[in-house]
């Protein structure tokens, strides 16, 4: 089975990219499933119910939000009803929403898809340990022939990600984290089996601060005058070429 997962949607930029090349690059790479992180897709804040709408007409299966999940308030119906999109699963039990899906590919393969949000320089939530635990079990009594399992990590710390990655290793089929927009060069297959990586980085704009408008971010940084921080556009030029060599024995 081959999954695709996608770092943060950043905005209109990062939507209409998607439109256009994830559903030729699904084809030929004949992925099964796609999963994309989309809490940013709202002008960098949340999701609308017709921006929802719209990401699955570019042949993404299931949504996963994090910390910015509630921004938009319409998305709540959504959220409460339809299992193609996730919130944190360790939010409160009480918080609109489904921690965690199952979606069924093409070939009849039963993925389950969870979310969890760090717990340092975020916002206050239950131990994502103690979820990813609770959630574990629910899935093998609710569909105990699952055996494809992926986790969407939205946090800002790499102890955290990195910790909850060898704490699911052999229990889960990947952990891969989202939320700092930049991507991490640590991709890897634990001993136990499951791959992992950090942060896969974003879909939105090369020439930003992680997505937003370089000279916003500037200004509001070196003034501390309050600006729009407005998803950015366009892209930079000058450099040729940048290389990351990474030997191994």
């Amino acid at each position: 089975m081959k999954l695709l997962f996608l770092g943060d949607i950043i905005g209109k930029p990062g939507r209409d990219v998607l439109g256009e090349l994830l559903p030729p690059f699904r084809l030929e790479r004949k992925i099964d499933l796609v999963v994309a992180n989309a809490e940013n897709v709202a002008g960098g804040s949340g999701i609308t119910t017709a921006q929802y709408k719209e990401l699955l007409t570019h042949e993404i299966d299931v949504i996963t939000l994090g910390d910015h999940a509630y921004k938009q308030k319409e998305i709540f119906p959504i959220l409460e009803k339809d299992p193609r999109i996730v919130r944190p699963a360790n939010f409160p039990p009480a918080a609109p929403g489904r921690g965690w899906t199952v979606f069924e590919t093409s070939s009849g393969t039963r993925a389950a898809v969870i979310v969890l949000l760090g717990r340092t320089f975020m916002r206050p939530v239950d131990c994502p340990f103690l979820a990813a635990d609770r959630i574990l079990a629910e899935i093998a009594e609710a569909e105990p022939k699952i055996r494809v399992i992926f986790v969407d990590v939205h946090a800002e710390a790499t102890s955290d990600k990195q910790l909850l990655g060898r704490y699911l290793d052999g229990r889960v089929s990947a952990v891969l984290g989202t939320h700092t927009h930049v991507a991490t060069a640590d991709e890897t297959i634990f001993p136990g089996g499951t791959a992992f990586q950090c942060d896969v980085g974003m879909c939105g704009p090369f020439n930003s601060i992680i997505g937003r408008r370089v000279d916003r971010v500037l200004e509001t940084v070196i003034t501390f005058r309050p600006t729009m921080y407005d998803v950015a556009r366009g892209e930079s030029g000058h450099a040729t070429a940048v290389e990351r060599i990474d030997l191994r024995e």
